[in-house]
């Protein structure tokens, strides 16, 4: 494979040379996006699919073909809008005086792109809507977890673009490692907190812009007033896709005391209508790795050991233990406190902890006292309590009423806040943080340096401009 160092200057010089990128060829680029994945998505799903040892077609069809298709269309809808330029106000009184400022959004250039393995399709591709309607060229490195994707993308992206438009950079934490290393024009990734850590350290060498997609523990709050069946359906929908392997995935709930047997009922019910089975079950997907498996294994009896009563909803009875399948059963941990490792590091997978609550400032609490998490969900119909849920956190995102839905709005930025990520795209803010805003001002025929007082020799004009600066 080309060195990645050689890639990014041919990208480079071949952006430059192209100054300015017009509108055919940012939604050419797009068009060519959204018909390498509408071309392909079949061998999509079985890649995916063969990755995780299952997932459901169905899933990867929705949370990675048609989510990677919808933020392409969004762009190319919308790309003249985003194009313009946006006027801005003149001060007093240059305006009057035929001075004018704008802004103008250019392309930054070469954009790296590192996309995790979860949705490992969806999140190369829906970033790339941004960078290339923002008129970039990009890089992205696939993750060595799902092997026989990145395989995929390496076939076809030769097949849609030139190697310096859009190249495939595949292998493990030293290509990784390098890559982030590089002197990008911006940097996005999207992963792990400890790994956006190194992310950012390397990027920092270069002065790299860095956008960073984490993740963290996601609570849920049922308020009081909460519809429970409702409510547990919903959450056991979120929890459960992709086997809880999301980086928005419901990750605890805080319920009202008097609440909590009703919670875990309406949970188990829930989960037993949507995956009456899972062993042989299509729908349900399995854990990505032995080792994840067997990390959510040791948090399950860590929990069980200090104190937790962990149920297995497992609705057929299913022998897990001698299956050779990584499918993992939702597990309920009641009584989950704050020495137990699923109540201090981010699950990502179907185990759902569940704590009481007496008071919402209570569980306002329990949620400041953890880092800031990538989202937020409220249920409940009282509008003065779901104010001070929104009012006394701060998250990433929120979705009232349901789980995770905040990150398929197109229109709506995705990003964290500390631990959870920096910087946002989806949209046009996706378009602006993969653009330069860079400002124009356009001065008066008028000698303003005169009439200001800017220029010397000093005297009254400057006197009178100091004045009206002292007066504000």
């Amino acid at each position: 494979m080309t060195d990645m160092h050689t890639i990014l200057t041919a990208q480079r010089d071949a952006f430059m040379a192209d100054m300015p990128v017009t509108k055919a060829v940012r939604l050419d680029r797009l068009k060519r996006a959204a018909a390498m994945v509408r071309d392909n998505a079949a061998r999509f799903c079985d890649a995916v699919s063969e990755d995780f040892g299952h997932r459901s077609r169905e899933q990867t069809m929705m949370t990675d073909i048609g989510a990677s298709l919808a933020p392409i269309a969004h762009a190319a809808k919308h790309l003249d809008r985003w194009m313009r330029r946006e006027r801005r106000a003149v001060q007093f009184p240059l305006g009057l005086l035929g001075a004018k400022a704008w802004v103008e959004y250019q392309p930054k250039g070469v954009i790296g792109i590192i996309a995790p393995w979860n949705f490992p399709v969806n999140l190369l591709i829906a970033p790339l809507a941004g960078v290339f309607a923002a008129g970039n060229r990009a890089m992205a490195k696939t993750s060595e977890y799902t092997p026989a994707t990145a395989a995929l993308f390496e076939e076809l992206v030769p097949k849609y673009f030139t190697q310096d438009e859009l190249a495939i950079v595949s292998g493990g934490a030293d290509v990784g490692k390098d890559f982030s290393a590089l002197p990008f024009d911006h940097l996005v990734f999207t992963g792990a907190t400890a790994i956006g850590r190194h992310i950012l350290h390397a990027a920092a060498d270069n002065l790299t812009p860095v956008t960073l997609e984490l993740g963290g523990k996601s609570p849920v709050i049922l308020g009081a007033s909460a519809d429970i069946a409702r409510a547990t359906e919903r959450v056991t929908l979120g929890k459960m896709m992709n086997a809880g392997q999301i980086c928005l995935a419901p990750d605890y709930m805080l319920v009202p005391s008097a609440d909590e047997a009703k919670v875990v009922d309406g949970i188990k019910a829930a989960a037993s209508a949507m995956y009456p089975s899972l062993l042989a079950n299509a729908d349900y997907t399995s854990v990505i790795n032995d080792r994840h498996h067997q990390r959510l294994t040791d948090w399950i009896a860590d929990a069980r050991a200090k104190g937790a009563t962990v149920e297995v909803v497992n609705p057929a009875n299913e022998d897990f233990a001698s299956a050779n399948s990584r499918k993992m059963p939702l597990h309920i941990v009641r009584d989950a406190t704050d020495d137990m490792i699923v109540m201090q590091e981010e699950i990502f997978g179907p185990v759902l902890p569940i704590r009481r609550y007496d008071g919402i400032d209570d569980a306002i609490a329990q949620v400041n006292r953890r880092n800031r998490p990538l989202a937020l969900y409220y249920f409940g119909s009282d509008e003065a309590e779901r104010r001070r849920v929104m009012d006394r956190t701060i998250s990433g995102g929120v979705t009232l009423d349901d789980v995770i839905f905040h990150v398929s709005m197109e229109d709506l930025p995705f990003g964290g806040s500390g631990p959870s990520g920096m910087g946002a795209y989806h949209g046009i803010d996706g378009f602006r943080t993969f653009s330069h805003a860079r400002a124009v001002y356009k001065q008066s025929k008028l000698d303003v340096a005169k009439l200001a007082g800017l220029k010397p020799p000093y005297g009254a004009a400057a006197a009178k401009t100091i004045a009206r600066v002292m007066r504000g």
